[in-house]
C-alpha cells in the first residue's frame, strides 16, 4: 500500500531530488533496520520523564471527526491516545483559522494580535511588492506556493526571493516569511538549549516561518510543495504526499534526518500536518460528510483510516526503538472544514469587493481574501464604517452573518490603523456560506474563518506515563506552545508571546507517579 501510493506520486513529481527519492523509495528496507535497530531507551526511563515531543496537525479534522472515528474505532492509534493522556473536546484554533495564523499559535502561544499573522494571502500596509525599488508601500503577502521558485513542482527549489516583498525600513530588503513573524518559537527555545534538537514537516517552503525571528529554530526543515501536480485535488496524491512526511519522521526516530541520508539525534520536538483529511472534505461533493451528525462518506473514511495508521506506525517505530513510554504526542488541528453539513450555499468572491468598489470607488478594495470568511483591507481606511453597512445592507446577496469593523475588531485584533498587518472588515458568513470563484467551484468545504466549524478541533496531549482523562472545559490551540516546553522542563515564559498573552499551560496534565 505504502509503495503503491508513493509510486503514484513520484510517478508524476517532477524535479524531485534523486537523493529524496531513493531515500523515500526505501520504505521496506527502513522498516526492516527498525524491526531490528538496538532499543534506545532514555538513560532515566524509570522516572516517567517526557524528553521529546511529536506534534502533529491533522489539517481540517473536527473535535466531531475524532469522536465519531474513536466511537467506531475503538482500537485505532487515535482511540489509543485518547484513552492514553487528555482530551481537551472543547478546544479551539486561533481566529482566523488559516493554517498561517494557527500554526503560528500554535508554535509560539500567540494569537494574530502578536505573532503578526493574519493569512496565507494577505495585506501589509507597509511593505514594498517584490522586485520593487521600495518607492511605493503597500502589497499582497503571499505565504503559498507563488514564493517558490518551482511551485508546480515538488521540490520547488525553495524560496524565490525575487518574489518577496520588500521592506523600506530595512534597505528594501527581502522580507522572508520567517521574517513576519513578531514573537519566537518553541523550536527557537529548544534548538538554543544545550543538545535540543529540533526537525519538522510542513506543507511548502513558505514555512519557513516555523524558524521564528531567528530564521534558524528548526534544525531539519522538511517542506515540499502541496501544489505540486495538483496534489490536494486527487486523494491518492494527497496521502502519498504525507506519506513523504511519515517516512521523514520515521527516519529521524531512527537516528536519521528526514532524507534518511545522514545521522542525526532523534529530535527534542518534531513532527507534520496531514493533508489527507483536508483533501477529502474539498474533493468530497458533500464536504466529507453522509448525513447531519458527522457520518464521514467514503473519501473522508478513507483518509481518516490512513492518518490513524500512518499514527499507529510512528508510535510503533518509537516503541521498536525503546523511546515511546518518553515521548509525548500532542495531536491537533490548525484548522477544521466549513460546512459541517453537507448543504451549503455559495456567495461568489466578486460579490464583495464590486459592491464596494462600485460604491465607494474603483479601487477601495486593497485586498480582499475570501474562502470560508471574506478579509477585507481598504484603500481608504476612513471608509471602514460605510464599508461595513454596505456589506450589512446588502445580506442577501454577501451571504453575512456577522460583521467585524471598528471596534468590534478591535476587541479581538490590535487597531488597524496602527498596525499595518491587520484586516479592516471581516466578514463571517451563515453557516453553510463559503465564498467561492465560480457557482460549481470544485472546492467543496473551506476553512479561515472565525465560525464554529473551523475552529472547534481535536487536541489530544498523550503519554503512557499522563493520568487519563477528557477536559470539556474550553481550551485553545495557543496553550500547546507553553505546555510542550513545560512538559520537557524548558520555562514556557521564555516564550514571547506567553509574556505578552499569558497563555497559560493546558490543564489537567498529571504524571502518574504525581509530578506535574
Amino acid at each position: 500500500m505504502i509503495s503503491k501510493l508513493l509510486t503514484s506520486f513520484f510517478g508524476v513529481a517532477h524535479r524531485l531530488n534523486p537523493a529524496h527519492v531513493a531515500a523515500h523509495a526505501a520504505t521496506a528496507a527502513l522498516m526492516v533496520a527498525l524491526a531490528g535497530a538496538p532499543a534506545r531507551a532514555d538513560a532515566d526511563p524509570a522516572t516517567g520523564k517526557i524528553h521529546r515531543v511529536v506534534l502533529i496537525s491533522i489539517d481540517g479534522m473536527h473535535a466531531l471527526d475524532l469522536a465519531n472515528f474513536i466511537k467506531t474505532h475503538p482500537q485505532s492509534a487515535l482511540a489509543q491516545f485518547a484513552v492514553s493522556g487528555v482530551n481537551y473536546t472543547a478546544a479551539s484554533t486561533t481566529r482566523p483559522s488559516d493554517s498561517i495564523p494557527a500554526m503560528a499559535g500554535i508554535i509560539t502561544g500567540g494569537t494574530p494580535s502578536v505573532t503578526g499573522m493574519y493569512y496565507d494571502d494577505a495585506w501589509h500596509r507597509t511593505l514594498s511588492p517584490p522586485g520593487s525599488n521600495c518607492s511605493t508601500v503597500g502589497t499582497v503577502i503571499d505565504l503559498k506556493e507563488g514564493i517558490d521558485k518551482f511551485p508546480a513542482q515538488l521540490d520547488s527549489g525553495g524560496i524565490d526571493e525575487n518574489k518577496l516583498p520588500r521592506d523600506p525600513a530595512k534597505g528594501c530588503a527581502p522580507v522572508y516569511p520567517h521574517n513576519l513573524m513578531r514573537v519566537n518559537t518553541i523550536f527557537e527555545v529548544i534548538r538554543a538549549s544545550k543538545g535540543g534538537y529540533t526537525a519538522y514537516s510542513e506543507k511548502r517552503p513558505a514555512y519557513d516561518l516555523l524558524h521564528g525571528p531567528s530564521g534558524i529554530g528548526v534544525n531539519d526543515l522538511y517542506t515540499p510543495e502541496i501544489a505540486a501536480n495538483a496534489t490536494i485535488s486527487d486523494l491518492s496524491k494527497t496521502k502519498a504526499f504525507d506519506e513523504l512526511r511519515v517516512l521523514s519522521i520515521l527516519f529521524e526516530i531512527n537516528g536519521k534526518d528526514h532524507t534518511g541520508l545522514n545521522a542525526a539525534p532523534v529530535p527534542t520536538l518534531f513532527g507534520m500536518n496531514f493533508q489527507s483529511i483536508n483533501a477529502a472534505k474539498k474533493i468530497s461533493a458533500n464536504s466529507g460528510y453522509s448525513d447531519h451528525i458527522g457520518t464521514p462518506d467514503a473519501l473522508l473514511a478513507d483518509a481518516l483510516n490512513y492518518t490513524d495508521g500512518a499514527l499507529q506506525r510512528i508510535a510503533d517505530a518509537l516503541k521498536t526503538v525503546g523511546l515511546f513510554d518518553s515521548t509525548a504526542f500532542v495531536i491537533t488541528a490548525k484548522h477544521g472544514e466549513t460546512p459541517l453539513d453537507p448543504p451549503r450555499t455559495i456567495v461568489l468572491t466578486t460579490v464583495v469587493p464590486n459592491l464596494l468598489n462600485g460604491s465607494l470607488g474603483a479601487g477601495s478594495v486593497l485586498k480582499a481574501t475570501e474562502k470560508s470568511n471574506a478579509i477585507i483591507w481598504l484603500k481608504d481606511q476612513s471608509k471602514t464604517l460605510a464599508a461595513a453597512n454596505l456589506i450589512d445592507n446588502n445580506r442577501g446577496t454577501t451571504g453575512v452573518g456577522q460583521i467585524f469593523a471598528l471596534e468590534s475588531l478591535k476587541l479581538l485584533f490590535p487597531d488597524p490603523l496602527v498596525d499595518p498587518a491587520v484586516p479592516d472588515i471581516i466578514v463571517t458568513p451563515n453557516v453553510g456560506v463559503n465564498y467561492e470563484p465560480t457557482v460549481g467551484s470544485a472546492t467543496k468545504a473551506e476553512h479561515g474563518g472565525l465560525g464554529e466549524n473551523e475552529t472547534h478541533v481535536p487536541l489530544i496531549v498523550s503519554n503512557p506515563n499522563l493520568k487519563p482523562g477528557a477536559n470539556q472545559a474550553p481550551v485553545f490551540t495557543t496553550q500547546i506552545a507553553p505546555t510542550i516546553l513545560n512538559m520537557l522542563r524548558y520555562d514556557p515564559n521564555q516564550l514571547d508571546a506567553v509574556r505578552l498573552q499569558g497563555t497559560t499551560v493546558l490543564p489537567n496534565l498529571l504524571m502518574k507517579n504525581g509530578d506535574n
